[in-house]
């Protein structure tokens, strides 16, 4: 990871994208992906694509991840100026009480904090505290009624994310929110990145950042309806359970440190995974099997049976600590999944084809 990645990395990581507001990460993406596409472009609902054409004019691939993050949206303000908020996509509000969040209003930017009553003074009787309930977290903007918090520019359904950013943590780690997925936002970009450099790929590369993953997916099946790729190969990012108390029988065993993770069944179509496991051997890039038995959980989900199917893959990194604000990841892995997505594109040819026959 060389200086100009690493600092479109951070910059990318701490843009707020909040699922259904995802427009600001989006323009990051794409003023840096048009340095290195021969078009980038965006539908309606914010999708947004950028292409690498090929010298074959029939066969693409698509390269997808998903632009959105977890966060909140406000619901109701009460007379006395505190804010109610419900979750955008799965936010874990067991984590919620005492933390910073930023609101995005009609006059920017405004901090809050997830009110949480002091220990001294809650109500703990009948033994352990347990998670709060959604309706039971209220937000502080410093505002004394409903009055000032309209002034403020802030009213019922405006977003709002975690204010914490990325940090280094080690020698090769990263933590942060919202890594899940604009991890993926930077790896594909550092594959076109790649590509660009090299000798023009055979097949023609869409590299997509999807909006609205977090709340089913909606934008990989709006934009699989309008590119129609041959392949597709999707990449997120999949719990390590390399941490105390995750029982391995259950859960898998996902190591960080061991790079990507490549997944069988459900949407995977065993002839592009066998293409990726390939490309790892002949990189000589370690990766991790992951099963998928009745869907993955991502994007691929709505990707892979568009139309006549699209013959589709979902390569991930490990990532500690998902869907909270110190998501973890390991920068080795990163890279080695930017390597592995590169030769898998660099290996088509225009003799490929990826449908199964009797």
């Amino acid at each position: 990871m060389d200086k100009e990645a690493k600092t479109f990395l951070f910059d990318l990581l701490s843009t707020p994208s909040p699922t259904g507001f995802e427009m600001a990460g989006q323009r990051v993406w794409a003023k840096y992906l048009k340095k290195y596409s021969n078009s980038v472009d965006n539908d309606a609902y914010g999708n947004t694509w950028a292409t690498l054409k090929g010298t074959d004019k029939e066969k693409s691939v698509m390269l997808e991840v998903h632009a959105d993050e977890i966060g909140y949206i406000v619901k109701y303000i009460s007379p006395d100026g505190f804010l109610s908020v419900d979750r955008i996509g799965g936010s874990d509000i067991a984590t919620a009480r005492g933390r910073w969040i930023t609101l995005f209003g009609d006059k920017g930017e405004v901090p809050g904090i997830i009110g949480n009553t002091a220990i001294h003074i809650r109500d703990r009787k009948g033994g352990e505290e347990k998670t709060p309930e959604m309706h039971e977290l209220y937000v502080d903007i410093g505002a004394t009624s409903d009055k000032e918090v309209e002034k403020m520019g802030i009213r019922v359904g405006h977003p709002a994310v975690y204010s914490d950013t990325l940090r280094e943590l080690g020698k090769e780690c990263i933590a942060g929110r919202a890594l899940d997925n604009r991890i993926g936002g930077y790896i594909v970009s550092q594959v076109m990145r790649n590509l660009s450099k090299s000798k023009k790929p055979v097949w023609t590369v869409h590299a997509v950042n999807a909006v609205q993953e977090e709340i089913g997916g909606y934008g990989a099946k709006m934009i699989t309806h309008r590119l129609l790729p041959e392949i597709a190969v999707v990449f997120d990012v999949t719990h390590s359970t390399d941490t105390p108390g995750i029982r391995k029988e259950q859960h898998s065993k996902l190591e960080m440190r061991k790079g990507p993770t490549v997944t069988h069944g459900a949407c995977n179509h065993p002839l592009v995974v066998n293409r990726l496991i390939d490309t790892a051997k002949k990189k000589k890039i370690a990766i991790q099997h992951e099963a998928a038995g009745r869907y993955s959980g991502t994007d691929t989900d709505q990707i892979y049976h568009v139309q006549e199917g699209i013959p589709s893959a979902l390569v991930s990194i490990p990532l500690r600590y998902m869907h909270s604000v110190v998501e973890m990841a390991n920068i080795q892995d990163i890279d080695h999944a930017v390597t592995l997505l590169t030769g898998f594109v660099e290996s088509l040819t225009a003799k490929d084809d990826f449908g199964v026959k009797l």
